[in-house]
């Protein structure tokens, strides 16, 4: 057991904690951020500025139009990449890629090879740009590969720009890649959300057709991803075991200050942590992240950076980029980053609102850039305003549990639900303004003839109202905010690419059977605008369930919601059980963004990931109980005894030690019975791995109580122990350092 003094000593005593680990502090760079932004970044702009002018033009066939790569150009491309990447200093390379850990991957190469002389030099293929071949029996893929089937490919995405990391001295080109099997399934989160972004592209560019919109060549979608996360003293950290495997805190007693005062948030940020913040945006503006935010958050010791909004496959690579540089970088200031959803009980956690929209990109100027969900400056364009909000509207409602299921995991449990994120009910937030609109359209108070409907709903002068004509409901987990919606329900380690996907499919199909309808409608009855409202009214009515305007923490809502018949999913195990349904699977295979098999990968992924998660925090906890708590409680408790002899012997009274060494050990015996019944728990549970799904049910709904009873028991150790005797770092030392 650690002194109770080395923990200070530990901290006071790693070099550099208020600097560097060199003992320099970071200095700004000395030129504007738009000289050097993108400067470790390689993608379009640059390559048509080097490639011959047939390549670039194929390879921008393959990037906005999504066309297979022509494989003719890969050595051409190779070596313009090649050349960029020696003149910044890089010997290696990798192709980066997403498996369903949630996190990345990477085997690096070098460049270096030998001539026919057996001589050294440097070379880059097209072979090795476009393909390589990391081990596919190594990540988990849901029974999509077996152990022994090992062969998998990284293929290059074009679409997302190659760039280079510079870390330990050293500069690696990362180029961004899928990930598939060897007959070609999705082992990856990007491959789907690839797939779902031409999807809801081609369904969106047949309704716009519809509508006498020409030109229209893709539909894209854009993201901005607002990252939360804490930062902590690297000492405390590694004196956390709780921390370093389970990285939330498993113990610890709430202190007596809080966010209670609520001084935290928007105060002034700290100077070390700026000082932190600043490289890592100086990083990632290297790396072409836009990042433009910084801010504390509500709780002590949290903050948030944000983006603009990108086209949503490169949003989330970058946001990959974003948590792996704040880790790393963090480091180099002796800060721990922590992005896990609820690392400190009683505090708020973690999420990542993603801001997703659509936009248009066509040969007619008119509708090129468009973004479809802000409002126009005509009738026929605020029609198509309206259309497509009632297509995501629409989706929303009828895939809510694939929502919630794509936001399912171990960490978002223990935010989703608490007063400081969205519910565990999937519902959307439209505002007052346009609330009145969709409810007089669907009880027909508006004129039957389009043009009309625009001047008495006044949508024809929506864009004359302020962008922000509605107020923020920030308990609402899908939010409408002047031109996009706001998913607030995305955890805030969780990689983005899954929700994503599963959003733009659910907008994809509903803007599918929207253009079916409209075709109906179109059919000898008249204008294509007054056949847009028909349409327009019955899918609002259709999705009425889904839109609440209220206070989604209350308990009201949750009864409201269950008269409604929307899904209350509070559990992962349940949650995750949407992607069982018969309705997600023809989702998806209908639209081609998943087989029935990737989808049921995904499923599996995810509830073992689930069961490892609970069980790893079952496990650590019981390690800290037996190897920390319950020898501090017991010295001092011993201590107490002896000094009470040693008093009683020498006549003096000592009531006040006996009464506490009895009361820290009646403590100790509750603990005790606690421990035992998680070491039973855990037993069971180790019979249970040959069915996973009741193992998930079982972790729910007993383990988990059982290690709340556990914390329960240590953390009123805690507040009875005199801090020299209290072995871990304490919620006021972690959340508010000196």
């Amino acid at each position: 057991m650690t002194a109770p003094s080395s923990r200070r000593l530990l901290l006071r005593d790693i070099p550099g904690r208020f600097t560097h680990v060199n003992g320099e502090a970071a200095a700004p760079d000395p030129v504007p951020t738009s000289e050097y932004f993108g400067v470790n970044a390689f993608g379009a702009r640059q390559m048509r500025d080097k490639l011959p002018k047939q390549a670039y033009n194929k390879l921008k066939e393959a990037i906005l139009l999504g066309k297979k790569l022509d494989i003719e150009i890969a050595p051409i491309v190779a070596r313009v990449i090649r050349q960029w990447a020696q003149s910044h200093g890089v010997t290696h390379f990798t192709h980066w890629f997403q498996p369903q850990t949630g996190l990345t991957a990477e085997k690096h190469d070098a460049f270096l090879t030998f001539d026919e002389d057996k001589q050294p030099m440097e070379a880059f293929t097209g072979a090795q740009l476009v393909q390589s071949e990391p081990d596919a029996s190594s990540f988990p893929s849901g029974g999509l590969r077996a152990t022994w089937e090992a062969r998998g490919y990284t293929a290059w995405n074009p679409a997302s720009p190659v760039f280079i990391v510079e870390t330990a001295g050293t500069r690696t080109l990362y180029i961004p890649s899928v990930y598939v099997g060897y007959n070609g399934e999705a082992l990856d989160e990007m491959t789907p959300l690839l797939r779902s972004s031409d999807a809801l592209s081609n369904k969106a560019r047949k309704l716009l057709e519809l509508l006498g919109d020409e030109g229209v060549y893709r539909v894209t979608t854009t993201l901005g991803v607002e990252q939360e996360y804490f930062l902590i003293d690297r000492g405390y950290f590694a004196m956390r075991p709780d921390l370093v495997m389970a990285r939330r805190t498993l113990i610890g007693a709430e202190p007596s200050r809080g966010q209670q005062l609520e001084d935290h948030y928007f105060a002034g940020i700290p100077e070390r942590v700026q000082g932190c913040m600043a490289e890592v945006e100086r990083e990632l503006y290297k790396l072409g992240v836009p990042i433009v935010t910084r801010h504390n958050e509500v709780a002590p010791s949290q903050y948030e950076m944000a983006p603009m909004y990108e086209d949503t496959d490169v949003a989330v690579d970058h946001n990959q980029l974003v948590m792996a540089t704040l880790r790393r970088i963090a480091e180099r200031h002796n800060f721990h980053a922590l992005l896990h959803e609820k690392p400190f009980a009683g505090v708020n956690g973690s999420g990542k609102h993603c801001n997703w929209s659509a936009a248009v990109a066509a040969t007619n100027p008119e509708i090129d850039g468009v973004n479809l969900l802000k409002p126009g400056t005509t009738p026929h364009a605020n029609l198509r305003f309206m259309l497509f909000l009632a297509a995501v509207l629409k989706g929303v409602n009828k895939h809510q549990g694939l929502l919630r299921a794509s936001v399912a995991g171990s960490g978002n449990e223990h935010r989703l639900g608490a007063n400081e994120a969205p519910p565990a009910i999937m519902s959307a937030f439209v505002g007052a303004a346009l609330t009145g609109m969709i409810e007089e359209i669907i009880e027909g108070r508006s004129p039957k003839n389009a043009a009309q409907a625009m001047l008495q709903l006044g949508v024809e002068k929506l864009p004359e109202i302020a962008r922000d004509n509605t107020d923020r409901n920030r308990t609402s987990p899908f939010a409408f905010t002047g031109n996009k919606f706001e998913f607030r329900a995305v955890g805030s380690s969780q990689s983005i690419a899954f929700p994503v996907t599963v959003l733009n499919a659910a907008v994809a199909e509903a803007i599918d059977e929207l253009t079916v309808a409209l075709e109906k409608e179109i059919n000898g009855k008249g204008s294509v605008d007054d056949a847009v409202l028909r349409v327009v009214r019955d899918a609002f009515k259709e999705s009425s369930p889904i839109r609440f305007e209220g206070n989604g923490y209350s308990e009201e809502w949750v009864k409201e919601a269950a008269k409604r018949g929307l899904l209350n999913l509070a559990g992962t195990p349940d949650a995750l059980a949407q992607l069982n349904t018969p309705h997600a699977k023809q989702l998806f295979s209908s639209l081609g963004v998943m087989t029935e098999a990737e989808l049921e990968s995904r499923y599996h992924v995810r509830l073992e990931r689930y069961v490892k998660d609970i069980l790893i925090e079952a496990h650590t906890l019981r390690e800290m109980v037996d190897t920390f708590v319950v020898p501090s409680a017991l010295t001092y408790a011993g201590m107490l005894a002896q000094s009470a002899a040693a008093a009683s012997t020498a006549g003096i009274k000592t009531v006040p030690h006996v009464a506490e060494a009895n009361r820290i050990g009646e403590m100790i015996e509750q603990l005790e019975q606690h421990r035992t019944a998680l070491r039973q728990a855990c037993t069971k549970a180790g019979g249970m791995h040959d069915d996973p799904e009741q193992l998930a049910q079982y972790l729910t709904a007993e383990v988990r109580d059982i290690m709340l009873e556990v914390r329960n028991c240590c953390d009123v150790l805690e507040m009875a122990l005199p801090d020299e005797s209290w072995p871990l770092p304490k919620y006021r030392e972690m959340l508010f350092p000196v």
